[in-house]
C-alpha cells in the first residue's frame, strides 16, 4: 500500500535517480521534511522553555543561567507553584469536559454524513466512508492541536512571570514568543502531515488522475471536522473566559476598587483559565480549521489540474504551506537573536517586523514553489461556464501573493485602529473624560469604521486573483493569506501568555515593576491578538467564497452542467429570499454569543459578591482567608457547555435544512449573505473590543497628575466599562463569526451531492 506507493512515485519522477532523491525532490518529499522539520523546531523552543525554572526571585541573567538561591525567595516560589497549578487544573477539567461534549457530537455527526453522502452520491459507500473518516481525522487533528496550545501556553506563562523578573526586556519576551513558537510549528506541521497523509491513503483506493475529484471531495470533510471543533472551542472558550473576566472586573474593580488579578477577587483564577481555552485552544483550532478548509477548497477547484499535469501539480496548494513553514522558521530567528526585544518600545517593532519579514520572503519561495511543482502552462476548468483557462506558474505565483500581501496590508490597518501608540486609540482613551456613554460612541464608530480599508483590499483581492485565474485564484489567496500561518499564531498565542503571566504576577504579589513589564508585553499582545484575528477574519472571507466557488463547481458537476451554468442568478427570487435571510445569521449568532456571556458574568458578579459578604475579611489589605476559587470555575465550565450548542446548532444545521427543504438555489443565497454580513461584523466587533482594551491600558499607563489622571481615577472606571463590553466584543462573537462564515460554507460543500439528490437540487418543497 503506503510505502510501495511512494516508492512508484519516486520511481515516476526519474528512473535514473536514486529513489530517495528523488522523493525529496517531489511535492510529497517537501510536505513531509517541513512537517518534521515544523514538529521538531516546535520541540527545540519547548526545551528551551523549560529550562526556565519556576523560582522567584532576581537570578543571574543569561537565558538558562541557574538563579542564584540566596534571591530565591521560598514563599513566593510555593504561590507561584501554586497559582500555575490551580490554573492548569482548571483549564485541563475545562477542556476535557468540552472535548467530551465534542467526541459525542463529533462521532454522531459523522454517522450522519456517512449516511447521507453515501445516499446523496447514489449509494457510493467509498466516498461517504472517505469522507466520514477525513472529518474524524480533521476534528481529531483540531482537538489535539487546541489541547496542545493550551499545555504549551499553561506551562510557559509561569515562566514568562519568572522571566520578567530578571533586568531587561529581552528574556522575557523571547519566552513568550517562544510559547507562540511551539504552538504556531507543532499546529502547521501536525494539520499538513495529517492533511497529506489522508490523501496518499485515499490515493490507494483512487490511484488513477480521472479519479482524484472523487478524492478532493472526499478530503472536505477534514475542514469540515477542523471547523465543527474550532466551534465549539471559540463559542465554548470564548463564553468561559469572558465570563470570569467581566465578572471579575465588575466585582473587583467598578464595586470594590482592587486590582485586576488581585488574589482577593474569587473569579481571577477563572480568569486566567479563561485565557488559555479561550485564546489559545479556541484560536488555534479556528487557524488550523482555516488551513484545512482554505487547501480542500483549493484541490476541489483544482482537481482537473491533476488530469493534465499530475499528482504534483494537484497538490501545489499544500507546497505552498509546506514552503512558509521554513520561511517563517528563518525570519523567527530576527526576534529572538538578531533584532532582540531591549527596551518597551522594541516590543510592538519586534511582532510587527515578524509578520513583514514572512510576507516579503513569502514571494520568492512561492515563486520557487511554483516553477519547481506547476508545469509551463497547465489547463483549468472555469467554474462558470464550459471554459478552460490556460494558466502559468507566474499566475499562481501572482495570486498568493495578492492573498499574503493583502493580509499584512489588512494586519497593519488592524493594529493602526487597536495600538494606542496611534491616534483613533488615543481619541477613545480621551472621550472617557466625560464618561462612560462617549466612550461606548468612539468605540463603537471605531470599529465600524476600522472595516472600511480591509474590506476595501478584500474586495481587491478577490478581484485580482479572479480575473487571473479564476476561482482557483481566490482559493490560492486564501492560502496566501495563511501562508506565514506559523508566525501569525506565534505572535498571535503571545499575548494571551503575556496577559497571563501579568495575572500570575499580581496573584504572586511580586514586585510592581514585574508588573509592568507583563503589561506593556500584553498590550503589544493585544494589538498582535487584534492583527491575528484580522488575520483570521480576512482569510475566512477568502476561504468562504472559495468554498462557495468550490460548492457551485460540484453541484454543476454532478448535475450534469445543467445546474449553475451561468453561474448563480442573484434575481432568482429564491436565492434573494435567501440572500437576506443569510445576511441575518450573523447578527442572531452574535446576539446568542453576548447574551450568554451576559448571562454567565452575571451569575460570576452574584457569585463574587456572595462570597464577599460571607467572607467580609477578604478585602482586608493582608487578608486571613482564601476566597473559593473552584466555585468561579464551576460557573464558567457549566455556562460555556452549556451555551456553546445552540449557537454552534444553528450554525451546523441552518445550511444542512436549507439545502434540504430549499434546494441548492436557496443555499447558495444563503451562504453569500452570510459571508457579506459576517465580514462586517467581525471586523467591526473585533477592533471595536482591541480598540477599548487598549485605550483603558493608555488610561493606566498615565500619571495621576496627568490629564487623564490614571489608575482608579473616573476616566479610568469609564475606560474599564468599555473594555467590559469589549469583552465579549473582541473575544466571544467577533471571532467566532469569521468560523460562521466557513463552517456553512464548508458544510454545503460537504453535502452538495445530498442536497442535489432530492429532487434534482430543488429541495423536499421543490421551490427553484
Amino acid at each position: 500500500g503506503f510505502s510501495s506507493f511512494i516508492v512508484k512515485e519516486a520511481t515516476e519522477a526519474s528512473e535514473d535517480q536514486p529513489v530517495i532523491m528523488s522523493f525529496l525532490a517531489s511535492a510529497s518529499g517537501l510536505i513531509y521534511i517541513a512537517g518534521i522539520v515544523a514538529l521538531l523546531w516546535a520541540l527545540s523552543q519547548f526545551f528551551i522553555i523549560s529550562k526556565i525554572p519556576v523560582q522567584s526571585g532576581g537570578g543571574a541573567s543569561g537565558e538558562s543561567a541557574g538563579l542564584i538561591s540566596s534571591g530565591d525567595d521560598e514563599a513566593t516560589t510555593k504561590r507561584l507553584n501554586e497559582i500555575y497549578e490551580a490554573i492548569y487544573e482548571g483549564a485541563e477539567s475545562f477542556l476535557a469536559a468540552e472535548y467530551q461534549v465534542c467526541f459525542w457530537f463529533v462521532l454522531c455527526f459523522s454517522v450522519l454524513i456517512f449516511v447521507l453522502v453515501s445516499w446523496g452520491t447514489g449509494w457510493d459507500l467509498f466516498r461517504g466512508l472517505f469522507t466520514a473518516v477525513s472529518f474524524l481525522l480533521g476534528a481529531f487533528t483540531s482537538m489535539a492541536s487546541g489541547y496542545l496550545g493550551m499545555k504549551v501556553a499553561v506551562y510557559s506563562n509561569v515562566r514568562t512571570t519568572v522571566s520578567a523578573q530578571k533586568p531587561g526586556w529581552t528574556e522575557c519576551f523571547n519566552t513568550a514568543f517562544r510559547a507562540g513558537a511551539v504552538m504556531g510549528f507543532a499546529l502547521c506541521g501536525l494539520g499538513m502531515l495529517m492533511l497529506y497523509s489522508t490523501m496518499l491513503l485515499f490515493r490507494v483506493h483512487y490511484p488513477h488522475a480521472k479519479e482524484w475529484i472523487l478524492l478532493t471531495e472526499s478530503i472536505t470533510g477534514y475542514g469540515l471536522g477542523g471547523s465543527v471543533i474550532a466551534m465549539f472551542g471559540r463559542v465554548g472558550g470564548g463564553i468561559y473566559t469572558k465570563a470570569a473576566d467581566v465578572g471579575a472586573d465588575l466585582v473587583g474593580k467598578v464595586v470594590h476598587g482592587i486590582p485586576e488579578d488581585d488574589p482577593r477577587n474569587p473569579a481571577t483564577i477563572a480568569d486566567n483559565v479563561g485565557d488559555n481555552v479561550g485564546d489559545v485552544a479556541g484560536m488555534g483550532s479556528d487557524l488550523f480549521g482555516s488551513f484545512a478548509e482554505s487547501t480542500c477548497a483549493a484541490l476541489v477547484i483544482g482537481s482537473s489540474i491533476g488530469v493534465s499535469s499530475g499528482w504534483d501539480a494537484m497538490v501545489f496548494p499544500i507546497a505552498v504551506s509546506a514552503v512558509g513553514i521554513f520561511v517563517c522558521l528563518i525570519c523567527s530567528f530576527i526576534a529572538t537573536h538578531i533584532k532582540t526585544v531591549k527596551a518597551e518600545r522594541d516590543v510592538e517593532m519586534a511582532l510587527k517586523v515578524q509578520l513583514i519579514s514572512t510576507t516579503i520572503l513569502m514571494v520568492p519561495a512561492v515563486y520557487t514553489a511554483a516553477t519547481t511543482f506547476l508545469p509551463d502552462s497547465f489547463i483549468l476548468k472555469t467554474v462558470i461556464g464550459e471554459k478552460s483557462l490556460t494558466l502559468t506558474p507566474v499566475l499562481a505565483t501572482f495570486a498568493v501573493c495578492m492573498g499574503a500581501i493583502g493580509g499584512l496590508i489588512i494586519g497593519l490597518v488592524t493594529e493602526y485602529y487597536t495600538s494606542h501608540s496611534y491616534q483613533p486609540v488615543r481619541e477613545v482613551a480621551n472621550s472617557c473624560k466625560t464618561g462612560a456613554a462617549t466612550n461606548m460612541i468612539y468605540g463603537i464608530a471605531l470599529g465600524f469604521k476600522s472595516a472600511i480599508i480591509p474590506v476595501l483590499v478584500l474586495a481587491l483581492v478577490i478581484y485580482l486573483s479572479f480575473a487571473f485565474a479564476d476561482m482557483y485564484g481566490v482559493a490560492l489567496a486564501a492560502i496566501g493569506f495563511l501562508s506565514n500561518l506559523a508566525t501569525g499564531l506565534t505572535i498571535d498565542v503571545y499575548g494571551p501568555v503575556c496577559d497571563n503571566a501579568g495575572g500570575i504576577a499580581e496573584m504572586a504579589e511580586l514586585h510592581p515593576s514585574v508588573r509592568e513589564k507583563t503589561d506593556a508585553l500584553d498590550a503589544a499582545g493585544n494589538t498582535t491578538a487584534a492583527i491575528g484575528k484580522g488575520f483570521a477574519i480576512g482569510s475566512a472571507a477568502l476561504v468562504s467564497l472559495a468554498l462557495f466557488g468550490a460548492f457551485v463547481t460540484r453541484i454543476h458537476h454532478s448535475s450534469g452542467n445543467v445546474l449553475f451554468s451561468q453561474g448563480v442568478n442573484m434575481l432568482e427570487p429564491l436565492t434573494f429570499a435567501f440572500l437576506i435571510v443569510g445576511g441575518m445569521i450573523p447578527f442572531a449568532f452574535a446576539a446568542m454569543t453576548m447574551k450568554s456571556v451576559g448571562e454567565a458574568a452575571m451569575a460570576m458578579v452574584l457569585e463574587v459578591q456572595r462570597q464577599f459578604d460571607e467572607k467580609p475579611h477578604l478585602l482586608d489589605e493582608n487578608p486571613t482567608e482564601r476566597p473559593d476559587y473552584d466555585a468561579c470555575i464551576q460557573i464558567s465550565t457549566k455556562a460555556s457547555l452549556r451555551e456553546m450548542i445552540p449557537p454552534g446548532a444553528m450554525v451546523i444545521f441552518t445550511p444542512l435544512l436549507t439545502g434540504i427543504l430549499f434546494g441548492v438555489t436557496a443555499v447558495s443565497g444563503l451562504l453569500v449573505g452570510a459571508l457579506i454580513a459576517s465580514v462586517q461584523l467581525a471586523i467591526s466587533m473585533s477592533n471595536s473590543g482591541g480598540a477599548w482594551d487598549n485605550a483603558k491600558k493608555y488610561i493606566e499607563k498615565q500619571s495621576p497628575d496627568s490629564e487623564l489622571k490614571g489608575k482608579g481615577s473616573d476616566i479610568h472606571k469609564a475606560a474599564v466599562v468599555g473594555d467590559t463590553v469589549g469583552d465579549p466584543f473582541k473575544d466571544t462573537s467577533g471571532p467566532a463569526l469569521n468560523i460562521v462564515m466557513k463552517l456553512m460554507a464548508v458544510l454545503s460543500l460537504v453535502f452538495a451531492d445530498t442536497f442535489y439528490a432530492i429532487n434534482e437540487g430543488r429541495g423536499l418543497f421543490k421551490t427553484a
